[in-house]
């Protein structure tokens, strides 16, 4: 069953589904993260189980990546509750890692920052994401996708549980695209952990996904949907990739302000 909220034009599409089973291992109930004057999110009820993927999908500015820290349990929630299971090994591959790429860097180095892996280790992480051979490489004078399969590697490399994985195909070509989400794909299939994928782009990683979360600033719909939202802010999203899919549309009970916040039937601004 589709669970609809009342929801500003956002969209779901269509997802094959895989079988997740047991409990959560990790649950948001009614959080929310306020700064600078606004929430950032509010209202969040998410959870991710072994062997399941959810895709939380948005627009810039969403909340998407305050959504996913707050899974991995690294932003301070203003309200509600974080549930993770006892000894929850997480992998965390954010947007954006504080480093500057174009220094002197080896691709096994990198691997080693901040973690303390063998040789072994290192090897059988990297030959799991297909780039055993750019051991010795540079990360400066990699591919958009060979960097971002080290990446993976490297969070991949601590046997989580649960992955998290914020625009984890950000700088990579169409056809890097479609093999890095097939890979992911094999990283569950293979491993059973849970993943909680952050993307702005439903064409291509729908295909394996469990569950699907639409954000803006608080969780508009969710649900493993069978069609998708048809409008003018779709298209604005999506353009012309939204051609020829089936689609539907909901409606909303507040209005999204300039600055960002949400204002609830009955709220005062």
């Amino acid at each position: 069953m589709l669970i609809y909220y009342p929801c500003t034009r956002l969209v779901c599409l269509r997802m094959s589904v895989h079988n997740a089973s047991s409990t959560p291992l990790v649950r948001l109930n009614g959080c929310g993260l306020y700064a600078g004057d606004r929430w950032l999110v509010r209202n969040l009820n998410l959870q991710v189980r072994p062997g399941e993927i959810v895709t939380l999908i948005g627009p810039n500015g969403s909340g998407k990546t305050t959504t996913a820290r707050l899974v991995v349990g690294v932003a301070q929630l203003s309200n509600g509750n974080r549930v993770a299971r006892e000894g929850l090994r997480i992998g965390y591959m954010p947007q954006r890692m504080p480093l500057d790429w174009t220094l002197p860097l080896s691709v096994k180095r990198l691997m080693r920052l901040t973690n303390s892996l063998s040789e072994e280790e290192i090897q059988n992480a990297l030959a799991a994401t297909g780039v055993a051979h750019l051991l010795h490489a540079q990360v400066r004078r990699l591919s958009g996708g060979e960097l971002q399969r080290v990446l993976l590697a490297r969070v991949m490399a601590r046997k989580p549980q649960l992955l998290v994985l914020d625009e984890p195909v950000q700088g990579v070509d169409l056809g890097g695209e479609i093999a890095l989400y097939e890979l992911i794909a094999r990283i569950r299939d293979v491993s059973g952990c849970g993943i909680l994928l952050v993307s702005h782009d439903l064409h291509i990683v729908m295909a394996a996904t469990d569950h699907v979360v639409c954000i803006n600033g608080h969780i508009c719909c969710e649900g493993p949907p069978s069609s998708v939202v048809n409008h003018a802010a779709y298209q604005q999203l999506f353009d012309a990739r939204a051609a020829g899919l089936a689609l539907y549309q909901h409606h909303h009970n507040h209005t999204h302000l300039p600055d960002g916040r949400v204002r609830e039937e009955g709220d005062e601004c």
